[in-house]
């Protein structure tokens, strides 16, 4: 799984015109899966986001996780954080899994990043054409792997 991380003010998406979901103060994610992930990819995901500290301390250094300074979450599934540019301009997609894989695995950690933070996390939904609003405090973004543990 790959994600992309943006520590937020505020975020968030609508489906056909319509907010379905948004966040105050925390992280919009955004999170690609491919036919190669697992339980074990979400697991250490979820354990990993929330702990980052890329959350100011009273001194504005980055100190805090998500969990101390009791941020939101809003996780956007994108298949094109797996685009492979190698050959001519358009991307290939052929990474990222199909929606009987992906569909599962995401729905996974929706519930394993509520779990672990104690509280409902927006989302967008699976497949649909959404528009996704942002406002990046910092800015802050952080790009991760779940194949490049080590």
């Amino acid at each position: 799984m790959i994600v992309v991380i943006q520590r937020a003010s505020e975020a968030s998406v609508k489906i056909d015109g319509i907010v379905k979901a948004s966040i105050g103060y925390g992280l919009m994610i955004l999170v690609g899966i491919e036919e190669a992930d697992g339980e074990e990819d979400i697991s250490w995901l979820a354990k990993k986001i929330l702990n980052l500290r890329i959350f100011p301390d009273e001194n504005e250094v980055m100190n805090k996780s998500l969990l101390d300074v009791e941020g939101e979450i809003l996780l956007i599934s994108q298949f094109t954080l797996h685009a492979s540019t190698k050959k001519g301009n358009r991307p290939s997609y052929i990474k990222a899994a199909k929606p009987d894989i992906a569909i599962p695995l995401y729905e996974k950690l929706i519930l394993t990043m509520e779990a672990d933070l104690g509280k409902s996390i927006g989302t967008g939904e699976f497949g649909a054409d959404m528009k996704v609003s942002l406002v990046n405090d910092g800015p802050v973004t952080i790009l991760i792997d779940s194949k490049n543990r080590v």
